[in-house]
């Protein structure tokens, strides 16, 4: 089914929020990287300024720049409202308040659009998405899910988040998500259902402290290796 723009909020996240994140090293970011519905973040563009080989998929991709910006100015006033209205869900650690956080998804989009037409040339930014991906065994180093499993575990069933990690880990030698949190805040139905069943499959589960939190409590990753 083709995705509805209008189903969509593209909220994009800096490079430096994936390094935090994920709690990505240098040397993992020398890694073939993998970034599962990276949506409008600028991870890709500002990685493959820095010279980082960064494979982008997302169904949005089937949009413009100029569609998709057009779409994230329709919802950011609403977003930036909600946060507003509800001041204990947050921690204002990273981004010191909600101008703050504002600005730096307006700086991501910005940077996503202006890099997002050359990047689809390249190939660096392609329409997929879990749990059938066109790409071959092990083909990437490393595979990060940002905000998207776990994050719409409402929404999601756990046979969804099993069947998009396994497909994740066809393709990756290991798999980072991020968060571990609903969006109601609560920790994921699924997380442990699902850990016990990659484990029983043979994967090496562990859930990570990481030193980026804004929903609060949400300073979870799980790292997953074949």
């Amino acid at each position: 089914m083709a995705m509805k723009l209008e189903s969509v909020v593209p909220f994009g996240r800096s490079l430096d929020e994936y390094i935090q994140m994920f709690a990505l090293t240098e040397n993992d970011l020398q890694k073939s990287i993998l970034g599962v519905g990276d949506g409008p973040a600028s991870f890709n563009a500002e990685g493959t300024q820095r010279g980082y080989r960064i494979q982008s998929i997302d169904p949005l991709y089937a949009f413009t720049a100029a569609e998709i910006k057009s779409r994230f100015d329709a919802v950011v006033n609403n977003i930036i409202q909600q946060i507003k209205d509800s001041p204990d869900d947050w921690v204002w650690t990273y981004h010191r308040s909600v101008e703050q956080l504002r600005r730096s998804r307006e700086r991501s989009t910005k940077l996503f659009c202006a890099d997002y037409e050359q990047g689809k040339a390249e190939g660096r930014y392609a329409i997929a998405e879990l749990p059938n991906l066109k790409y071959g065994d092990s083909e990437y180093d490393l595979g990060l899910c940002s905000h998207f499993l776990f994050l719409y575990s409402d929404q999601l069933d756990e046979q969804f988040h099993l069947e998009g990690i396994c497909e994740m880990l066809r393709v990756c030698k290991e798999v980072r998500i991020f968060p571990l949190l609903t969006l109601s805040l609560k920790p994921s139905q699924h997380l442990g259902a699902i850990v016990q069943k990659l484990e029983t499959k043979g994967h090496k589960c562990n859930i990570q402290t990481v030193p980026y939190e804004l929903q609060r409590g949400g300073n979870k990753m799980l790292r997953v290796t074949n």
